[in-house]
C-alpha cells in the first residue's frame, strides 16, 4: 500500500494542501497519526475521498451536505447517494425557478426604466 504526504495527497486529488487541512478540521477526511518519519501518511483511500468531495462540490453540494453523503458513499450505498442527489436536484430546481422569477422582474424594471417610467427610481415592479 502506497503512502502519501499531505503535499502528494493534495496533488493527486487535485486540491491544495490548505484544502486538505480544512477538510480534516471539518471532519470530512481523517487526520492520520504521525508515523516514525514524523510525517502524516495518507492512503489511496484518502485520495479517493478527496476526489469524491471535489466532485460533490462541483455538483453544488455544500460541505454539510457532503458530510451527510459520505457515509452512504463509504458503504457503497447507491440508494443513499441517489437520495442525496435527488434532494439536491429538487433544491436546485426550486432555486432556478426563483432565479427565473427575479430575472423576469428585473427585465420588467429595465423595460420600465428605458421607457422613463416612474417605478424605475423606486425599483417598484410587480412580482
Amino acid at each position: 500500500m502506497r503512502a502519501f504526504t499531505i503535499g502528494s495527497l493534495a496533488r493527486e486529488a487535485g486540491v491544495n494542501v490548505e484544502t486538505v487541512r480544512y477538510y480534516e478540521r471539518r471532519g470530512l477526511i481523517r487526520q492520520p497519526v504521525r508515523q516514525g518519519s514524523e510525517y502524516r501518511e495518507y492512503s489511496e483511500g484518502d485520495i479517493a475521498r478527496l476526489r469524491l468531495i471535489r466532485r460533490a462540490k462541483d455538483l453544488g453540494f455544500t460541505l454539510t451536505e457532503i458530510r451527510e453523503l459520505l457515509p452512504a458513499a463509504d458503504t457503497g450505498c447507491a440508494d443513499g447517494v441517489l437520495a442525496a442527489a435527488r434532494a439536491k436536484l429538487t433544491r436546485l430546481d426550486a432555486d432556478l425557478e426563483a432565479q427565473q422569477a427575479r430575472r423576469e422582474r428585473l427585465a420588467q424594471l429595465v423595460a420600465e426604466c428605458v421607457d422613463g417610467g416612474p417605478d424605475c427610481v423606486t425599483l417598484d415592479v410587480a412580482g
